[in-house]
Order: C-alpha cells, then structure tokens, then sequence
C-alpha cells in the first residue's frame, strides 16, 4: 500500500498513528538514522512535489492480511529513467523476518511495476554479506550484474509483452 504525504509524516513519528490510521495491529517498527535522513532529503520532498508521480518516491507499506499487521516496506529511488530503468529498496521488520514476506512482497511489485508502461528494468543493491537480501533477489528472477567490495547490484527486465 503506498502511503499519502500525511500517512508519511504519521510512520515517521513510530507512535502507531498509523497503523491507527490504517486500522492495522501494533508492529515494532523503528526508523533507522539512514531512513529518517532519507525521508527528510529524498522522501518528503519527492512526495510533496506535485509535478512527480508521489507512487515512485513514497514508501509501500507491505501489510500481512492474516494478522493484520505492518510486516515491512519498499520503495522506488525516483520515477524511471529514460531507459525505463528503476531502483528498489526494501526492508522487513525484525520480527517478521526469514518467514518469505519480503520474497512476497518484492514479486507483487514487480507484478504492479511490469504493468507501469514506462518502466522496462527493476535495479537492486544489497551488501554481500546479506544472503537474505539477495535470495530475495533471485527468487524474484534478478540477475547479479555488478560487484564492488562491498554491495552486488542485481537487476531483473521487465516482460515485453505486457508494456503494450
């Protein structure tokens, strides 16, 4: 579900407005130092510029229907580019964590990015050590195709046939 500017201000503040707002259970969900300078530098501002598709800059809050709770989150780093190319980010809750959520969650928006007519590639960087990160990755048909010293960059193209 991507969150509204207003539903953004209220995750920030981790006081359960939210999951209020949105009639969820409690999680424990927390904002890293790096997620509250991205929200003030990228998150916010990208959002609230009403010249940009919002959907592209805000944060997707994955929610399990079984228990009615947030179990974790992902994003886009910006509208696609003019190769169609877009960057994803995503995390699970502590909690929720080696159960396939976040496996779920990543194949249901590449379903929801492969039907958007301007995006042709889906991008992802994780940290070598994190395994669980990159088995996502490859359960969701990535492809590694870069290597530093410390991140793999793994992306996944789209299907042609539905761009159409």
């Amino acid at each position: 579900r991507p969150l509204t500017y207003p539903q953004l201000v209220n995750y920030v503040k981790c006081d359960h407005s939210l999951e209020k707002e949105l009639n969820l259970n409690r999680s424990s969900r927390t904002l890293s130092d790096e997620l509250k300078e991205a929200f003030e530098q990228s998150i916010f501002p990208n959002v609230a510029d009403t010249s940009k598709n919002h959907l592209y800059a805000t944060i997707w809050t994955a929610i399990s229907k079984a228990e009615n709770i947030m179990v974790g989150d992902i994003c886009m780093y910006g509208e696609p580019s003019v190769a169609g190319e877009v960057e994803i980010g995503y995390g699970t809750y502590a909690e929720f964590q080696q159960m396939g959520y976040m496996t779920e969650i990543v194949g249901g928006f590449i379903q929801w990015l492969n039907a958007q007519p301007l995006v042709n590639s889906v991008f992802a960087s994780t940290e070598k050590t994190n395994t669980a990160s990159f088995k996502v990755l490859e359960k969701n048909g990535f492809i590694k195709t870069e290597e530093s010293l410390e991140l793999l960059t793994w992306q996944r193209i789209l299907a042609e046939e539905n761009k159409s």
